[in-house]
């Protein structure tokens, strides 16, 4: 084998897999698929996003680690949304916002301006799966943003648009993305309970 072609071969084929997979999120989400995968590691409960793979909402309660590859000079924006509120099927609540961090220095997420605390997959009782989609977005420079800080006891969070918020700012196109799907668990009550603050 030529040295340095099997790594190209797998960034080829990581690629391909990861537009046809966007494409169950496009155009409810945004309109034009990210370049590159984000790694999103649930590590409290070894659970990873894998391109619409289901995961338990009892295990993604915290937030999870987020990685990517950036430039250390640059400034990230990191959304986590949920397209399919109250339900795929009547989504008249879409997008729920579950995250929002902005001006991220390279891809040191911690060091980011928190605007929407982390909360995690809430789907209402016999909703089915829910997309939960993760955008990463690479800012023209350090922005002041004037949105509205929401804790993680704040259930306003309804009716968030990705596409307008990345249009307000000048963002472009979401550079990184990735996203799993969850349904109602036992321990959704319990964060529903929380958003009612």
């Amino acid at each position: 084998m030529i040295p340095g072609l099997q790594p190209k071969i797998l960034m080829i084929l990581e690629d391909n897999l990861h537009r046809e997979d966007f494409s169950k999120i496009s155009p409810d989400v945004v309109n034009t698929a990210p370049q590159h995968l984000l790694k999103v590691e649930y590590k409290k409960t070894n659970k990873e996003a894998r391109l619409g793979n289901e995961l338990a909402p009892k295990d993604v309660r915290d937030a999870p680690e987020v990685t990517y590859t950036s430039d250390p000079h640059a400034f990230y924006t990191l959304v986590m949304t949920d397209p399919d509120a109250p339900s795929r099927k009547n989504p008249s609540s879409r997008e729920w916002n579950h995250w929002l961090v902005v001006n991220i220095p390279g891809s040191d997420v911690a060091k980011g301006e928190v605007l929407t605390e982390y909360v995690g997959s809430g789907p209402p009782r016999n909703t089915g799966l829910h997309r939960y989609v993760f955008l990463l977005y690479k800012q023209p420079e350090k922005l002041t943003f004037d949105e509205e800080h929401k804790s993680n006891t704040n259930g306003n969070r309804s009716k968030f648009s990705t596409e307008d918020f990345a249009k307000k700012y000048k963002l472009g196109n979401p550079v990184g993305g990735n996203f799993f799907e969850a349904q109602f668990d036992d321990s959704v009550p319990a964060l529903h309970k929380q958003l009612q603050g």
